[in-house]
C-alpha cells in the first residue's frame, strides 16, 4: 500500500511560515512529504530541510517524494520531542522555521495493520512507531477507572465509563485484540442513545487510545519549548493540530510566551522576570477553506496557529 497523505492547509502553511531563498526549515512531521516539498520549493538552491518522523514508513516514503532535494534534506526517524538532541547530533542550525503537523496520514488510517480505523478487523496496534505498549495492551491490561479516565480525558468520551464496564466485561471472557471487536462494544453502549452527527460513535475511544500509546499530548508539551529555543530570531513556527486538547495546549503556549510577566495580578511589582520570546501571527486559529474540505474531508478539523520569535 503506498504511504498517501495530503498535506493539509499547504497554502496557509506556505503563508505564514514565509519561506525564502536558502533558509532552512524542520517538519517535525515530515509524513509523505507534502508540506516539506512546497517548503524546498521555496527555499531554493542552498535551503535545507530537517524532515523528522517516528514512523519508518513516513520516512521511506519522503525520501522517493523528495528525491529531487535530496541534497538539500535529512530525514531522521525519531520522535519529534527530541528535537534539542536531533539538532546536536545533526549540526542542523540557522533554523528560519518550524512546522509541526499532527494529522494522521491516510496511510496510517488506512493501512490494515496499523488499527488507527474503526473500519474492518485490524489488530488493536495504534503505534506511530516501535513502541512497547499498544491500543490491546491498554484495552486488555488498564484497570477499569483508568480507561474511564482516558477515555474521558483524551476523548472527552460522554459515555466513558459504560464503555470501560463493558470492555472490562467481555475481557474476563477472551482477549480483545481487534478493531472491530471494540467498535461492537462502543455501539452496544451508544445503541438506545443519541450519537454524534458528524463523526463515527467509536472515534472519540479510538482517538484517547491513541493518544495514550503514543504520549501525543506530553510530547506536544516537550516540543513546543525545544522548537522556540530552536528558532532564530524572526524565525516563525506553525502548528496544525486536529483536536481540542492539542489545540488549547498550543494556545496556552503561544500565549503564555508572547506576554512579558506571568505575575499574578495582586503583585503589583513583576518578579517572574519573564520575557515574551514570541509575537502570535493568527489572532483567530486558521481553519481549511469549504474547497478544501470537499476535497480533503479529514481536514475539516484542522486548525492552525502561527508565531514568529522576536
Amino acid at each position: 500500500m503506498k504511504f498517501e497523505h495530503k498535506p493539509v492547509l499547504l497554502d496557509e502553511v506556505v503563508e505564514y511560515l514565509k519561506p525564502q531563498p536558502n533558509q532552512n526549515f524542520i517538519d517535525c512531521t515530515v509524513g509523505g512529504g507534502g508540506h516539506a516539498k512546497a517548503i524546498l520549493q521555496k527555499t531554493g538552491p542552498n535551503g535545507k530541510l530537517l524532515g523528522i518522523d517516528l514512523d519508518i514508513q513516513a520516512i521511506e516514503a519522503a525520501k522517493q517524494n523528495l528525491q529531487e532535494f535530496k541534497d538539500r534534506i535529512i530525514l531522521i526517524n525519531d520522535n519529534y520531542q527530541n528535537l534539542k538532541q536531533i539538532l546536536y547530533d545533526t549540526g542542523f542550525n540557522k533554523i528560519n522555521g518550524i512546522l509541526l503537523d499532527l494529522g494522521l496520514s491516510s496511510y496510517q488510517i488506512q493501512a490494515k495493520t496499523r488499527g488507527f480505523s474503526f473500519k474492518g478487523d485490524s489488530f488493536l496496534d495504534m503505534r506511530f512507531g516501535e513502541t512497547e505498549q499498544t491500543a490491546a495492551d491498554i484495552i486488555n491490561k488498564y484497570k477499569e477507572a483508568d480507561l474511564i479516565r482516558i477515555f474521558k480525558e483524551y476523548g472527552e468520551e460522554r459515555y466513558a465509563k459504560q464503555i470501560a464496564q463493558e470492555i472490562v466485561d467481555l475481557r474476563k471472557k477472551q482477549p480483545i485484540t481487534k478493531t472491530n471487536q471494540l467498535v461492537d462494544i462502543i455501539e452496544k453502549v451508544y445503541k438506545n442513545k443519541p450519537k454524534p452527527k458528524k463523526i463515527h460513535v467509536a472515534t472519540k475511544v479510538f482517538q484517547a487510545l491513541r493518544i495514550e500509546v503514543n504520549n501525543e499530548l506530553a510530547n506536544l508539551k516537550k516540543i513546543l519549548p525545544q522548537a522556540l529555543e530552536a528558532l532564530f530570531k524572526n524565525g516563525r513556527l506553525v502548528v496544525i493540530s486536529f483536536h481540542s486538547l492539542e489545540d488549547k495546549i498550543v494556545k496556552e503556549f503561544f500565549k503564555k510566551e508572547s506576554k512579558d510577566c506571568l505575575c499574578p495580578p495582586q503583585i503589583p511589582v513583576c518578579v517572574c522576570e519573564h520575557k515574551a520570546q514570541l509575537k502570535i501571527l493568527t489572532k483567530k486559529v486558521v481553519k481549511p477553506s469549504q474547497t478544501e474540505i470537499m476535497k480533503n474531508p479529514r481536514s475539516r478539523s484542522a486548525k492552525l496557529r502561527a508565531v514568529v520569535k522576536i
